[in-house]
């Protein structure tokens, strides 16, 4: 019986192909990455927490042998078991939508998006359970159809198992491309292994994608998309032995952030600097910081207006300041209030109370605020909120960056009351504190320029700095698109946990 082979996809033309419908395999083919235990991880890790991740890492030499010496579906079943038994539906599609986008379009193969680009139908046609990539497939990439194996479920949780006709490889897949067009012949298929054959053999045009690690990946200017927003506690994409060093990481990492949340809230600010230092926490400071105010002589205190990126921010600019500076908040959590050294004040959302308070703590002192209203990890800058240009001609743009290595700061979907645990429990977390010119009196308010004109200067001048792109998405925009909500904090009785929603 003779083997059916196929040319390379670099021999596939992409011209003339804008009325072409391609067909396209995930891990090896739209993916650099021939491996899907990244993506599994990422998704136990996040509904789970460590002991899903223990257990997923665990079962996966089981599945490895069944993989390669077995079978191809009854390996990828191992890894959808350990992954998703238990689970609510609602929290995979909230895990699929919010934070594996980021890594998939991080991992998107050159010559593959060539081709699917050019085309104007695209479908995708996977191993992988079609609620683990449809999100990222459609939204971001535009791919019209998205064929997965379909995971069991009962009582709106997954079993750990897999509906009929059970994982789409090999034959299976080629009965689903069969099902998805009827009669109608797609004219490309993409593909990267020979249980890929069947369905490739199905359209016009048949293409391999050849193993290459050190191909690089199609740089996020050239998606359809960008990811402006996303969740998630893990920085890098958990690879077996990523996802081994996680594991034994995070006891001594949760007790070497909480030495260092200590050290922050019991010391002196002058001491917190050094304290930071010794306890492999590295803080930058560039710029000329502009002395305190001098109550005496009834002088205004200075407004910081700081770039958002973790609920830490006015902690690291005292820091570098040596002095504790207030900070207004949207939201904060009951324990990272009780945990902070320098003292919070929460925004009310009420324009005119909001404006009274800030003038007020402004007469007592200097103040930091971050106008964004929440954060944003990649570089972009969203919305400035203009209330802050009304109150005061007293402003100093600081720019803030921060680098994490292990685990974000932040979090949309999850509790916040660990925000500052994850930052710190990073093996050597940094902070970038650069303080900017103070805004000069002619382009204030008090010289008659509006507050949207002070507020966007501002947002223009911080990003330059940081060379960021400028936005107009807000709050609202980020918790509709990782947490499915506007991000609205409902205040609720004193005696009640206060659930918040976001800083």
């Amino acid at each position: 019986m003779s083997i059916i082979t196929f040319p390379a996809v670099n021999k596939c033309s992409s011209n003339g192909r804008e009325n072409h419908t391609v067909v396209a395999d995930m891990d090896g083919t739209l993916l650099r990455g021939r491996s899907s235990f990244p993506y599994f991880a990422l998704i136990a890790f996040e509904v789970g927490g460590i002991l899903r991740l223990l257990f997923l890492f665990l079962v996966s030499p089981l599945a490895g042998l069944l993989y390669y010496f077995v079978s191809e579906s009854a390996g990828i079943q191992v890894l959808i078991f350990a992954t998703f038994a238990g689970v609510r539906v609602s929290e995979i599609e909230s895990v699929a939508r919010a934070v594996l986008p980021k890594f998939y379009s991080s991992d998107i193969h050159p010559e593959s998006w060539r081709v699917l680009s050019a085309c104007e139908k695209r479908c995708i046609l996977t191993a992988n359970p079609r609620i683990m990539v449809e999100a990222f497939c459609k939204d971001f990439l535009g791919f019209e159809t998205v064929l997965g194996t379909e995971i069991a479920t009962y009582k709106g949780k997954a079993t750990g198992f897999v509906s009929p006709p059970g994982v789409l490889v090999a034959e299976k897949k080629a009965d689903a491309l069969k099902k998805a067009f009827g009669d109608v012949q797609p004219e490309i298929g993409l593909g990267d292994r020979h249980t890929d054959i069947p369905f490739i053999a199905l359209c016009k045009e048949g293409y391999m994608v050849p193993a290459n690690p050190k191909v690089e990946a199609v740089t996020r200017e050239k998606l359809p998309k960008p990811i402006v927003f996303h969740d998630g506690r893990l920085v890098q994409k958990p690879t077996p032995l990523t996802a081994l060093l996680t594991i034994l990481w995070l006891p001594i990492g949760f007790f070497l952030a909480c030495l260092r949340i200590a050290a922050g809230s019991l010391l002196p600010m002058p001491l917190v600097y050094y304290a930071f230092w010794a306890l492999g926490v590295r803080v930058t400071v560039k710029g000329t910081p502009p002395p305190p105010a001098k109550k005496s002589t009834g002088q205004s205190g200075v407004l910081f207006i700081c770039s958002h990126r973790t609920l830490l921010d006015p902690i690291f600019l005292s820091t570098a300041l040596g002095r504790p500076i207030p900070a207004v908040t949207y939201s904060v959590s009951r324990l990272s209030e009780f945990i902070s050294p320098i003292k919070t004040v929460r925004l009310n959302r009420d324009r005119a109370k909001d404006a009274a308070m800030i003038k007020k703590l402004l007469e007592e002192g200097d103040l930091a605020i971050c106008p964004e209203g929440t954060t944003c990890r990649e570089p972009f800058l969203l919305r400035f909120s203009a209330l802050f240009a009304e109150l005061t001609d007293e402003l100093v743009p600081v720019a803030m960056v921060n680098k994490m290595s292990m685990f974000h700061g932040t979090t949309a979907r999850g509790w916040k009351g660990m925000d500052p645990f994850y930052f710190f429990m990073n093996p050597s977390p940094e902070y970038e504190v650069t303080f900017l010119n103070k805004l000069p009196a002619e382009l204030t308010c008090g010289a008659g320029k509006s507050s949207h004109e002070v507020a966007n200067y501002i947002q223009r001048v911080i990003a330059a700095s940081l060379s960021y792109d400028i936005t107009s998405f807000t709050r609202k925009d980020k918790y509709r698109a990782l947490a499915g909500n506007d991000g609205s904090v409902v205040e609720k009785p004193v005696l009640q946990p206060n659930k918040v929603m976001g800083c």
